[in-house]
């Protein structure tokens, strides 16, 4: 970034159509889905404010009237007439960014707030405009996540395909404007770019040290929703 004194920009993955959670995705859109009274989208907003974030912007489709609503004006929303994915999705919200690089962070995963700040060990990660740094999660404390793995982490803080500890994404990744590049126009996965990035060895991980909650299936949320209310949940 430019200035370093500033947090970066947020990019808030919003627009998905949240079937797996159905019928509460009927009346609502997925991120206002409540984790113990709580909407997703706040959680993870607030995961992010703990560490300094002010400027957010979404991208809505499903339901987006509802987003805006819920915010008062006080969230950038990003309309997609179609789904995008989450690469094309970024791509058309990045005029709506102000730092480069920024945060992309998924709107159904999040970790107990002031358990951790990854956000900050994830910044000081990034080297230049062809990394990519992805925030990752040990399978031992992912609640709510049916793969064993994504990647794997090397000692050096690489991620590779095969060498290292296994590890998931966890939602949360630093990129710049430039890597949109050469991307297709339209609908497009980021996982275009961290591919891209695996192959020249500047896709970078940093571990989350909290437990970290996927909010995908009814099942998912009831388990979210009893370990936050647990007496010991961290």
């Amino acid at each position: 970034m430019s200035d370093t004194s500033r947090f970066p920009d947020v990019m808030l993955l919003a627009a998905g159509l949240g079937s797996r959670l159905r019928p509460i995705t009927d009346t609502l859109p997925k991120p206002l889905v409540p984790v113990a009274g709580v909407p997703l989208i706040e959680r993870v907003m607030d995961n992010a404010k703990a560490e300094g974030a002010k400027r957010f912007t979404a991208n809505g489709h499903y339901r987006a009237d509802q987003l805006l609503a819920h915010f008062g004006g006080l969230l950038k929303l990003s309309r997609e007439e179609a789904l995008l994915d989450t690469g094309g999705g970024v791509k058309q919200a990045l005029p709506m960014l102000v730092s480069d690089p920024f945060v992309v962070m998924n709107t159904d995963a999040f970790w107990p707030l002031g358990s951790d700040q990854p956000i900050a060990r994830m910044l000081a990660r990034y080297t230049g405009p062809e990394d990519i740094v992805l925030l990752c999660v040990h399978p031992r404390d992912a609640h709510g996540f049916a793969r064993s793995h994504d990647f794997c982490l090397a000692p050096d803080g690489r991620i590779t395909r095969d060498y290292g500890a296994p590890v998931i994404y966890g939602g949360v990744a630093i990129l710049g404007k430039a890597l949109f590049a050469d991307t297709p126009d339209g609908a497009f996965s980021l996982n275009l770019l961290f591919e891209r990035c695996l192959e020249r060895e500047t896709l970078f991980g940093v571990v989350l040290d909290a437990p970290w909650f996927h909010v995908g299936d009814p099942a998912a949320l009831a388990l979210a929703e009893s370990a936050l209310a647990a007496p010991t949940a961290p």
